[in-house]
């Protein structure tokens, strides 16, 4: 009995759209990451003189592809009263101007509240922060809360902890640069001790 060869369906030809889909998802594949900023780009370092004393310094962190900071977040644990372990101030965010965001140290505790941004087109180029001083034996809170200011002068000011008093304003950004990266000095859960949360800021200014 004679086999009647198989037969291959004939291929439909591959559409312009389809083909230009194609190559497109090709290059994401094999294009390299935008470049950010990294520890070389920073012309300056702004930071306070009331920052909390415990804890350590976590890594420095920058927008992506090189945009700048237009507002930030802070991550806040409600007052807790009279008998319970305050930390105040648990993290600071980042928003950039070409989206993503960033954040360096981060305690546990508390949630994010709302952004807080500067008009179109403006950056951060200064801030301050509102500390608790030392306590001695009762219960200590360290940062509170962020404020900063915008580069067309423009004060955000984020919801934190009620506990301490502001302390003067960082020096702002060089001319023409702006807020692209923030480190935090967060002080670790102490597992029964009397718990900070984060101490201290300090932001990097690009141009």
């Amino acid at each position: 009995m004679a086999v009647s060869p198989a037969v291959s369906p004939a291929l439909s030809p591959v559409s312009p759209r389809a083909m230009l889909a194609l190559l497109v998802a090709l290059v994401a594949l094999v294009a390299p990451p935008a470049r950010g900023w990294d520890s070389d780009a920073p012309t300056a370092t702004l930071s306070v003189e009331n920052g909390g004393p415990w804890g350590h310094w976590g890594d420095p962190e920058f927008c992506p592809g090189k945009s700048f900071a237009s507002g930030f977040q802070l991550k806040v644990e409600p007052h807790k009263g009279f008998f319970g372990d305050d930390t105040g101030l648990n993290g600071v965010r980042l928003l950039c101007d070409k989206g993503g965001q960033v954040t360096s140290s981060e305690g546990p505790r508390g949630s994010w509240g709302r952004p807080e941004t500067c008009p179109p087109g403006q950056r951060l180029v200064s801030f301050r922060l509102r500390v608790e001083a030392p306590r001695g034996l009762w219960d200590d809170t360290a940062a509170n809360a962020v404020a900063a200011i915008c580069s067309g002068g423009s004060v955000l000011e984020g919801r934190g902890g009620p506990q301490g008093s502001w302390g003067n304003w960082s020096l702002p950004c060089p001319p023409g640069a702006g807020v692209c990266g923030l480190r935090t000095r967060l002080e670790p859960p102490q597992r029964g001790g009397d718990d900070t949360g984060l101490n201290d800021l300090d932001l990097y200014c690009c141009s």
